[in-house]
């Protein structure tokens, strides 16, 4: 399952991460009742499943009631990758000072957790890492063990994160890891991490992606299950018991097992087509 940014933050911050404060909204007189509650300025974002949203224009600053009506407007408006934008999250604009980059996922090849740092936060980890490979630094936890103190702030130092608040990065990182292990995620990514002008730590922004597997563990999920915005696809996928994610692309995809999908749509997309779904039957 992967949860919205703002549903990511409530579990970090279950978990002991700094988060920001923030209101969810899904009409435009909604969102200006948010941002009168939390103070100008604000920031809205999208709530959608997928990347990119600052480059498509679904993150705004607004320092007035009426450009939070016109951005929420606009981006309640939008649609990314397929996925129609039908709620918002509003917080406090931040001061910040540094961006950095953070997550834990599971290293298959490896067979261990693997926790990924970077001090140039805010872009994808994927471009700091085909410009500067040695940018990121890896860490490998083992299933058997947790990720220490020590082994956190040694990643920092190697990382080259602002010194200052080496303490409190190091707890932020041991707050995504009992996150990531107590929450059952597949994923759990924090971009940008920052530091404000003030010296705070913050998670300003959370991708987190839940094993389906674990749900039986975790009866808090429902509350997620129930928020999820699913299009007429999903929703008709799930009542059946498919695996189904739809995309913005013209080639349908239907595979039994979910590599054989990700193969078929990395196929699709070496000869320039683009994919309508991910569909693995089982």
């Amino acid at each position: 399952m992967d949860l919205l940014e703002y549903q990511g933050k409530q579990l970090l911050a279950a978990h002991g991460a700094p988060v920001p404060e923030g209101r969810v909204a899904d009409t435009v007189d909604a969102a200006g009742s948010a941002a009168e509650a939390l103070g100008y300025p604000v920031v809205l974002k999208a709530q959608v499943p997928v990347g990119g949203r600052g480059k498509a224009g679904a993150i705004r600053v607004a320092a007035t009631p009426e450009e939070v009506h016109d951005h929420a407007a606009a981006i309640l408006g939008l649609s990314l990758q397929g996925h129609p934008v039908r709620r918002l999250w509003l917080e406090p604009a931040s001061d910040i000072a540094h961006e950095h980059y953070a997550s834990l996922t599971f290293d298959r090849a490896a067979r261990r957790h693997l926790l990924l740092v970077s001090a140039r936060g805010g872009i994808d980890i994927e471009q700091v890492a085909r410009e500067d490979s040695e940018a990121v630094v890896r860490h490998h936890v083992d299933p058997l063990d947790d990720l220490s103190a020590e082994a956190a702030r040694d990643v920092i130092d190697r990382a080259g994160l602002d010194p200052a608040a080496a303490a409190e990065l190091s707890a932020l990182l041991l707050a995504m890891w009992s996150a990531y292990r107590g929450g059952d995620a597949e994923l759990v990514e924090v971009n940008p991490l920052v530091v404000t002008a003030g010296g705070r730590v913050v998670a300003l922004d959370a991708k987190v992606i839940l094993d389906d597997s674990a749900a039986f563990r975790h009866p808090e999920w429902s509350q997620w299950r129930a928020e999820e915005l699913l299009d007429d696809r999903e929703r008709l996928a799930r009542e059946k018991g498919l695996n189904y994610i739809g995309l913005a692309g013209s080639v349908g995809v239907i595979g039994n097992g979910a590599g054989v999908v990700m193969s078929t749509l990395d196929v699709v997309n070496q000869v320039g087509g683009t994919a309508a779904n991910f569909l693995d039957i089982g």
